[in-house]
């Protein structure tokens, strides 16, 4: 049985790995092994991916989105508060509370000030260092750890617990055991920040989605918010940041596209949706079979895993006929970068407000930023859902204030 092609940055640093070309023309749905051991349908083409991540009741989210990629992903049913894994109602009891808090348009608009002000920080912090820096660790990473950190009213002091747990998640070599030891510290401490927001409820979100969800027949426990909390601040952390630097490192090897951006930040927008687009995310998404379907004629039973590669669908011609092409002025499309149907990524518009505001951002207050390195010496991570340089030495002749280029 072949295996799951995995991204190889020696091979394509941007790009999902070339046989997926060859299936989605011959095999668009094909059996594979998973590095977890897990045997897969993969599904190739932007269709039929499509149709996978929009129909839960044929092709449910039980097992977790990383399960064929990351050992630490348990196998037992869904957790109490662990709304990722859950379909239907029980899934949108969740969603439904979460969303206005990430997702809403009239919400994102009122958070502009803050992710604005959170980058010009971090730019003013570059530009008190000596360059060469890691791009990820002085600037992506800060970036989207004080912004979701700030939804959640958690301290600076405080935040390194969930930049260790995520850590471990999104590591393939954690075991189940290493995720729940990194897991622990976190926990303890959101269950006390829970039972402050319940007691001296603020502005921040969980004190909204506590007050918001007493208001209904099936109140959160107190679980249930730690589980969510940990959950928002694990995921807009990491995902985020890697698509910060993945997306830095394309536009730098695309010097094209990033001068097209530094004459015009108002195409920073579809810029940033571009980018989503064109990287990907990693080796797929897992989905189980409910009962026994087909997919593009192939027939399929109940109970048999599908993994849906997001990367090879941005790419199909079917979506964009020059998929392969950057072009940071494409208009915002029908990619499934954030996933599609009603497990599609609830932080997106989060995501790309972020995306966004660094975009418009950095190429006006850092038009000479640079590799510090070769690129070929640049280290990507490995054996992990999350796709992106592991560290990224970039340098710079200055910083320019933010008022010198308003100006």
């Amino acid at each position: 049985m072949p295996q799951l092609p995995l991204p190889d940055d020696k091979r394509c640093p941007f790009d999902p790995p070339p046989e997926y070309a060859d299936l989605r023309a011959g095999s668009p749905v094909t059996r594979v092994a998973c590095p977890t051991g897990i045997e897969a349908w993969l599904v190739t083409r932007y269709a039929d991916v499509r149709e996978v991540l929009g129909d839960p009741q044929r092709f449910s989210n039980r097992p977790g989105t990383a399960a064929h990629l990351l050992l630490g992903y348990a196998a037992a049913p869904p957790g109490e508060g662990e709304f990722p894994r859950m379909d239907g109602a029980e899934h949108l009891r969740f969603r439904r509370h979460l969303a206005p808090e990430v997702s809403n348009i009239k919400r994102i608009n009122g958070l502009r000030p803050l992710v604005q002000r959170i980058v010009d920080e971090r730019l003013a912090a570059l530009a008190a260092l000596t360059p060469p820096v890691d791009w990820y660790a002085e600037f992506a990473r800060p970036v989207t750890t004080a912004v979701i950190a700030e939804l959640l009213s958690v301290p600076e002091s405080d935040r390194g617990l969930f930049q260790q747990a995520a850590g471990a998640l999104f590591a393939g070599e954690s075991s189940s055991e290493d995720v729940a030891a990194a897991m622990q510290p976190l926990f303890q401490y959101l269950y006390g920040l829970v039972l402050t927001r319940r007691a001296q409820p603020g502005e921040d979100v969980l004190s909204r989605m506590i007050s918001r969800s007493d208001q209904t027949e099936q109140p959160f426990t107190d679980m249930e918010l730690v589980i969510m909390s940990a959950a928002l601040l694990i995921a807009g952390y990491d995902t985020t940041a890697s698509m910060i630097s993945h997306g830095l490192l394309a536009l730098l090897e695309h010097p094209e596209e990033l001068e097209r951006l530094r004459a015009d930040p108002a195409l920073a927008a579809t810029a940033a949706d571009e980018l989503v687009r064109y990287l990907g995310v990693g080796a797929g998404l897992l989905r189980e079979v409910t009962e026994d379907t087909e997919i593009a004629g192939q027939k399929i039973k109940a109970g048999d895993y599908v993994v849906v590669a997001i990367q090879s669908a941005n790419r199909d011609a079917a979506l964009h006929p020059d998929g392969d092409r950057l072009d940071v002025g494409r208009p915002t499309g029908a990619h499934v970068g954030f996933g599609h149907g009603p497990h599609q990524c609830v932080g997106q518009q989060l995501a790309r407000l972020e995306l966004t505001t660094v975009l418009a951002a950095v190429p006006q207050r850092i038009p000479s930023l640079r590799l510090a390195v070769p690129f070929d010496d640049i280290r990507f991570k490995t054996r992990t859902a999350v796709l992106g340089p592991a560290t990224l030495p970039v340098t710079w002749d200055a910083v320019l204030p933010a008022a010198e280029v308003e100006g």
